[in-house]
């Protein structure tokens, strides 16, 4: 019997859901920079909360996207990713901002979903030392 995660690992990625990519992706992403955030020091949980802000938002990952973008720091296939999940066909409303940066978010997260699935941790170590500033 297969686990789980060896099916992931068999699955075509070109054909998974962007959507899908971005959901693995918020997740690893948020995970990423709680833990960046507990590693400068001993803070109360509200201003762990406070400080992720400036990182996990929508807008923070649509400007982060943005600078990469600018910088020529992602690789012609990632920005297939990006793409592919920006323009995807959504059924949700963002609650908190306009549709353009919630899809650039979207982008985002989804690649970092992508990288993750495809066991491309140290890729993520640099785009998430990028977004930090390190």
């Amino acid at each position: 019997m297969t686990s789980n995660l060896e099916t992931l690992k068999e699955l075509p990625l070109i054909d998974t859901n962007s959507l899908s990519l971005a959901y693995l992706g918020d997740a690893v992403y948020e995970l990423y920079i709680r833990t960046y955030l507990l590693s400068k020091g001993n803070y109360k949980v509200g201003d762990l909360q406070q400080m992720a802000v400036k990182y996990v938002s929508a807008k923070a990952q649509s400007n982060f996207l943005e600078q990469m973008i600018n910088d020529d720091f992602l690789t012609a296939e990632e920005l297939v990713i990006v793409k592919r999940a920006r323009n995807h066909k959504s059924h949700a409303s963002p609650k908190h901002t306009d549709i353009i940066t919630y899809k650039k978010s979207t982008g985002l997260e989804a690649l970092i979903g992508y990288l993750k699935l495809t066991n491309q941790d140290k890729r993520i170590d640099e785009i998430m030392k990028y977004i930090v500033g390190e």
